[in-house]
Protein backbone atom coordinates (compact mmCIF):
# COMPACT_ATOMS: atom_id res chain seq x y z
CA UNK A 1 0.00 0.00 0.00
CA UNK A 2 0.69 3.64 -0.59
CA UNK A 3 1.12 5.91 1.70
CA UNK A 4 -1.29 8.77 1.84
CA UNK A 5 0.81 10.90 3.27
CA UNK A 6 2.85 11.37 -0.11
CA UNK A 7 3.97 14.16 -1.88
CA UNK A 8 0.59 14.67 -3.66
CA UNK A 9 -2.26 14.28 -0.64
CA UNK A 10 -1.70 16.81 2.96
CA UNK A 11 -2.66 16.31 5.96
CA UNK A 12 -5.01 18.73 7.21
CA UNK A 13 -3.29 19.49 10.11
CA UNK A 14 -0.39 20.79 7.72
CA UNK A 15 -2.28 22.17 5.29
CA UNK A 16 -1.68 26.45 5.15
CA UNK A 17 -4.67 26.97 3.24
CA UNK A 18 -7.63 24.97 4.85
CA UNK A 19 -6.26 26.49 8.37
CA UNK A 20 -6.65 30.26 6.64
CA UNK A 21 -9.50 29.15 5.51
CA UNK A 22 -10.60 27.91 9.10
CA UNK A 23 -9.25 31.15 10.85
CA UNK A 24 -11.19 32.98 7.79
CA UNK A 25 -14.42 31.47 8.65
CA UNK A 26 -14.29 31.84 12.13
CA UNK A 27 -13.02 36.05 12.07
CA UNK A 28 -16.20 35.96 9.99
CA UNK A 29 -18.20 33.93 12.40
CA UNK A 30 -16.76 36.63 15.22
CA UNK A 31 -17.70 39.54 13.23
CA UNK A 32 -21.35 38.17 12.12
CA UNK A 33 -22.21 37.80 16.35
CA UNK A 34 -20.81 41.48 16.79
CA UNK A 35 -22.91 42.82 14.39
CA UNK A 36 -25.70 40.64 15.40
CA UNK A 37 -24.90 41.92 19.03
CA UNK A 38 -25.38 45.62 17.89
CA UNK A 39 -27.68 44.97 15.34
CA UNK A 40 -30.12 43.65 18.67
CA UNK A 41 -28.94 46.79 20.87
CA UNK A 42 -29.98 49.30 18.22
CA UNK A 43 -33.23 47.36 17.62
CA UNK A 44 -34.05 47.44 21.12
CA UNK A 45 -33.17 50.75 21.45
CA UNK A 46 -35.56 51.31 18.86
CA UNK A 47 -37.86 48.69 20.07
CA UNK A 48 -37.57 50.67 24.06
CA UNK A 49 -38.41 54.09 22.47
CA UNK A 50 -41.30 52.58 19.94
CA UNK A 51 -42.77 50.94 23.52
CA UNK A 52 -42.36 54.47 25.05
CA UNK A 53 -44.18 56.31 22.44
CA UNK A 54 -46.83 53.79 22.35
CA UNK A 55 -47.18 53.80 26.29
CA UNK A 56 -47.33 57.87 25.84
CA UNK A 57 -50.30 57.50 23.25
CA UNK A 58 -52.13 54.76 25.08
CA UNK A 59 -51.75 57.23 28.50
CA UNK A 60 -53.29 60.07 26.96
CA UNK A 61 -56.24 58.17 25.60
CA UNK A 62 -56.73 56.85 28.72
CA UNK A 63 -56.70 60.70 30.80
CA UNK A 64 -59.30 61.50 28.11
CA UNK A 65 -61.54 58.39 28.97
CA UNK A 66 -60.63 59.00 32.15
CA UNK A 67 -61.40 62.56 32.50
CA UNK A 68 -64.48 62.40 30.58
CA UNK A 69 -65.87 60.00 33.10
CA UNK A 70 -64.96 61.87 36.57
CA UNK A 71 -66.52 64.80 34.65
CA UNK A 72 -69.58 62.29 33.84
CA UNK A 73 -70.02 61.56 37.65
CA UNK A 74 -69.02 64.87 38.61
CA UNK A 75 -72.25 66.36 36.78
CA UNK A 76 -74.58 62.95 37.85
CA UNK A 77 -72.84 64.17 41.75
CA UNK A 78 -74.30 67.86 41.16
CA UNK A 79 -77.63 66.79 40.14
CA UNK A 80 -78.13 64.51 42.85
CA UNK A 81 -76.91 67.30 45.38
CA UNK A 82 -79.53 69.88 43.78
CA UNK A 83 -82.17 67.15 44.05
CA UNK A 84 -81.28 66.87 47.62
CA UNK A 85 -80.74 70.18 48.78
CA UNK A 86 -84.50 70.98 46.75
CA UNK A 87 -86.20 67.92 48.84
CA UNK A 88 -84.15 69.61 51.97
CA UNK A 89 -85.53 73.08 51.06
CA UNK A 90 -89.29 71.68 49.99
CA UNK A 91 -88.80 69.45 53.52
CA UNK A 92 -87.92 72.72 55.36
CA UNK A 93 -90.37 75.17 54.03
CA UNK A 94 -93.13 72.54 55.19
CA UNK A 95 -91.58 72.26 58.26
CA UNK A 96 -91.85 76.01 58.72
CA UNK A 97 -95.96 76.16 57.46
CA UNK A 98 -95.91 73.69 60.10
CA UNK A 99 -94.67 75.24 63.06
CA UNK A 100 -96.04 78.71 61.90
CA UNK A 101 -99.38 77.61 61.89
CA UNK A 102 -99.10 75.15 65.32
CA UNK A 103 -97.42 78.97 67.08
CA UNK A 104 -100.35 80.59 65.38
CA UNK A 105 -102.89 78.46 67.02
CA UNK A 106 -101.09 78.56 70.22
CA UNK A 107 -101.52 82.66 69.78
CA UNK A 108 -97.52 83.01 69.60
CA UNK A 109 -96.22 85.71 66.96
CA UNK A 110 -93.09 84.55 65.03
CA UNK A 111 -90.17 87.42 65.54
CA UNK A 112 -90.79 89.19 62.90
CA UNK A 113 -94.38 90.21 63.35
CA UNK A 114 -93.00 90.92 67.12
CA UNK A 115 -90.43 93.37 65.39
CA UNK A 116 -93.04 94.90 63.37
CA UNK A 117 -95.10 95.52 66.17
CA UNK A 118 -92.37 97.26 68.17
CA UNK A 119 -91.32 99.47 65.56
CA UNK A 120 -95.08 100.47 65.07
CA UNK A 121 -95.21 101.32 68.97
CA UNK A 122 -91.88 102.63 69.30
CA UNK A 123 -93.69 105.34 66.33
CA UNK A 124 -96.92 105.49 68.40
CA UNK A 125 -95.18 106.21 71.58
CA UNK A 126 -92.92 109.29 69.60
CA UNK A 127 -95.93 110.56 67.95
CA UNK A 128 -97.90 110.53 71.74
CA UNK A 129 -94.59 112.11 72.62
CA UNK A 130 -94.82 115.17 70.00
CA UNK A 131 -98.93 115.49 70.77
CA UNK A 132 -98.26 115.96 74.31
CA UNK A 133 -95.82 118.66 73.69
CA UNK A 134 -97.57 120.39 72.08
CA UNK A 135 -100.29 120.17 73.83
CA UNK A 136 -98.20 121.37 76.66
CA UNK A 137 -96.99 124.42 74.80
CA UNK A 138 -100.19 124.97 74.27
CA UNK A 139 -101.22 125.00 77.95
CA UNK A 140 -98.38 127.13 78.64
CA UNK A 141 -99.95 129.82 76.50
CA UNK A 142 -102.99 129.86 77.31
Amino acid sequence: MADQNDGNHKSPENDPLLAGKIRDSARQIWLAGLGAYTKAEEDAGRFFERLVNEGEQLESLTRGVVEKQIRSVEHRVDDVREKATGTWDKLENMFDQRVFGALRRLGIHRQEDVERLEARVARLEAEVARLQGTADSRDEEE
